[in-house]
This record gives C-alpha cells, sequence and structure tokens, in this order.
C-alpha cells in the first residue's frame, strides 16, 4: 500500500510505502497501536484498533498548507467516516470524484476500486473518526438486519460501489456524539477493552443505518435538493457562522456575504446542515467549550467568553440545557 502527498502545484511533499498487514484486521485479538506524523506540510496522530475484521481508527490532525493525499489499498472495505471537526474532499473510485465532508457529517462508503484521494485544505483541529469492516465482516452484520443494511449488503456482494447516503452527507447526531467519545475515552483494558469497541462499532454502524430507514419512511429526504452552486454559498455561509463565534453576523449580514437571499440561506442551510444558522452556532460553540472544559484547567469564566456567551451564567444555562449536566459535573 502507497501513499502520495501533494501540494497544490503539484509538487510531492511525501511518499510513503507502507507495509500491507493482511491479516492484522482479521487477528482474533485486539491490536492496538498509535502513528505519528510530523511533517512541514502538517501533523496527525492516529490511534487504531484491528480485530476480527474490524478497523477503527480515531484521528487528531492540522495542515498547514492545502495538500492532496493519494493511496491505494490492497483490498476493498466498507467505510465508515464521521468527521468531527474539519472539511475534506475526497475521490474514491466508482463513488463520487468531489464527494465532502464537512464538520458533523458522516457517511459509509464501499468500492471495489483501489485507489482513494483527499483533498485537505489548510486547517487546524482535523478530528475524525474512521472505522471499516472487510466485506467478510459487514455481510455477516448486514444478514437479516434491515432493509438498508440489505440494500448495502447486497452491492457489496456483488463488489458494486455503493454509498449510505449519495449527494449530501448526513449530520452526526447526539448519540453518535455519545458513542464516538465513549471510543475515544474507553478504559477497558484487554479483552473487555475487545468488546467494548466491538460493541461501539455495531451501535455507530446501527445508529446511520436507523437514521436512513427513518428519513426513507417518512419520506423525507435528508438533504433537499439543492444547486451546487448554492451548495458552497451555503458552505461559505457557514464558515462565516464560525468564523464570527465571539460576534454573530445577522441574518441579513450573512445572506449579503454568502450571495444568498434570507429565505434560501435558512431554508438551505437547514437542508444541508440539519440546524438553523444560530442553533447551528449555538451547537458549536457548546461543543468548543465542553472540548476545552475536557482539555486543560482553564477558568469557567474564560471558556464562556471564548466560546461567544456574554456572561458564566448564560452559559451554564445553555450547557446543562444541551449536555443534561452543569459544565463543573463535566470537569469532575
Amino acid at each position: 500500500m502507497g501513499v502520495v502527498i501533494t501540494d497544490d502545484a503539484n509538487q510531492v511533499l511525501l511518499v510513503e510505502e507502507i507495509p500491507y498487514d493482511y491479516h492484522k484486521i482479521r487477528s482474533r485479538g485486539m491490536i492496538e497501536e498509535t502513528q505519528e506524523l510530523h511533517k512541514d506540510f502538517g501533523s496527525a496522530t492516529v490511534h487504531e484498533y484491528n480485530f476480527e475484521g474490524t478497523s477503527i481508527a480515531c484521528c487528531k490532525a492540522e495542515v498547514y498548507e492545502n495538500i492532496h493525499v493519494s493511496s491505494d489499498f490492497m483490498e476493498p472495505r466498507v467505510m465508515m467516516l464521521f468527521m468531527e471537526q474539519g472539511d475534506i474532499t475526497t475521490t474514491l473510485g466508482g463513488i463520487s470524484d468531489n464527494f465532502r465532508f464537512s464538520t458533523q457529517e458522516h457517511n459509509l462508503m464501499f468500492s471495489p476500486e483501489q485507489l482513494e484521494t483527499v483533498g485537505v485544505k489548510k486547517q487546524r483541529d482535523i478530528l475524525f473518526l474512521g472505522m471499516s469492516f472487510t466485506p467478510a465482516r459487514f455481510l455477516e452484520l448486514a444478514e437479516n438486519n434491515g432493509r438498508v443494511l440489505d440494500q448495502l449488503a447486497n452491492n457489496v456482494a456483488g463488489n458494486k460501489s455503493v454509498t449510505l447516503a449519495d449527494k449530501y452527507n448526513p449530520r452526526i447526531t447526539p448519540r453518535m456524539r455519545m458513542a464516538m467519545e465513549e471510543v475515544r475515552q474507553c478504559k477497558f483494558q484487554g479483552g473487555l477493552k475487545k468488546l467494548f469497541l466491538q460493541s461501539k462499532a455495531m451501535e455507530l454502524l446501527a445508529l446511520q443505518c436507523e437514521q436512513m430507514e427513518v428519513a426513507q419512511s417518512s419520506g423525507t429526504p435528508l438533504r433537499n435538493k439543492i444547486t451546487p452552486q448554492d451548495v458552497e454559498k451555503l458552505y461559505y455561509a457557514r464558515d462565516l457562522v464560525l468564523q464570527h463565534i465571539q460576534e454573530p453576523l445577522s441574518l441579513e449580514e450573512l445572506s449579503r456575504k454568502a450571495g444568498l437571499n434570507e429565505f434560501k440561506l435558512k431554508s438551505g442551510f437547514k437542508a444541508i446542515f440539519d440546524n438553523t444558522v444560530f442553533g447551528y452556532l449555538n451547537d458549536h460553540r457548546l461543543e468548543l467549550a465542553r472540548k476545552l472544559i475536557l482539555g486543560g484547567d482553564l477558568p469557567m469564566a474564560l471558556i464562556a467568553e471564548q466560546a461567544g456567551y456574554s456572561s458564566p451564567q448564560h452559559f451554564s444555562t445553555a450547557f446543562r440545557k444541551k449536555f443534561g449536566v452543569s459544565p463543573g459535573k463535566v470537569r469532575g
């Protein structure tokens, strides 16, 4: 398996041959590894678990310039990507040549082709959880387990490309976020750790399929039909929302800067990000605050300020409403 990383001028920044271990993902016991990369163009830390046809990878990264990553695989995998924070564009053979993942989006993909490219713009604090199953393991899990899994399994068994959702990625739900956090914070050891992570992998797969089944049964598409040009403008609006976290733009200002009228902004934002503009902003503020609480010893008043709240009391009320506990209890 090889990885090639280039810049916008197509200059090669890194070429690396990674020995392919066919047996690692099929190990009866769990193989746990941590890999770190520190280069001039960026850095990354990947913590990986492999066992019984399943692979789970927790990745943190930052990129100092725009890069393009090409990799080839020795065998196809059913891949699940949960983009907790960040923005990437992937090209996967037989699926899409411009498949964009942004913050709080997920999808499941399978392609029999062995080449994948990923474009990553200059950005900090990339955080995602990736999971993959061997086709044989996925077919075991899918057997007689619902309409959505049957549809996916038929394609995997036929060695045909398929995604859980096409055109737009579904939003990561609160239950998915909880399961992902439990993977990252897992305290079990040995065989119990494998058992726990195995249960979380199946839970996340079930949650993905449940979200799709609910959308299909209700007749409500996960995303409304929006032109590609307006999609780009809505992503730009989303970026503006996040850039002005402490002094939010009004809907009028945001519409003008993004080049959309207010109706298109509000309806399109809801369709793509499954939230209102200010609901999305509030969720992002509280997720940022939660990470700051877990990541250090900053005073609560400073965390509230950095998250854009006018007072610690306002912050505490909003935090409790979203997470069900006070900020102090999260820090413990």
